[in-house]
C-alpha cells in the first residue's frame, strides 16, 4: 500500500493511541486535567522514535512524562 500507505497509518495512529492512555494511565490523571496540577509529575511533551517492522520503517512520537519515569509497555525505551 506505499511507502505512506493506509496501513503504516493505521498502526501509527493504533500504537500512539496506546502509548497515550499508558501515559495517562502512569500519571493517573486525563489529559488537561485539574488533579495533574501539583501531582510532581506532568506530561512534558515527545520525542520520535522510528519503528521497523514487515511494512517497512514507522515513524512515531512517543510521549514522555517530566520526571522520566514513564516506561512503555507497547514500544519499550532502548
Amino acid at each position: 500500500m506505499g511507502d505512506n500507505g493506509a496501513i503504516k497509518k493505521i498502526i501509527k495512529a493504533s500504537l500512539e493511541g496506546m502509548l497515550d492512555a499508558e501515559l495517562t494511565e502512569h500519571l493517573g490523571y486525563e489529559k488537561y486535567s485539574p488533579e495533574g496540577r501539583g501531582s510532581g509529575n506532568n506530561r512534558n511533551g515527545k520525542t520520535q522514535k522510528t519503528l521497523k517492522n514487515d511494512n517497512g520503517e514507522i515513524d512515531i512520537t512517543v510521549p514522555r512524562d517530566r520526571n522520566g519515569s514513564f516506561d512503555p509497555i507497547i514500544v519499550k525505551k532502548i
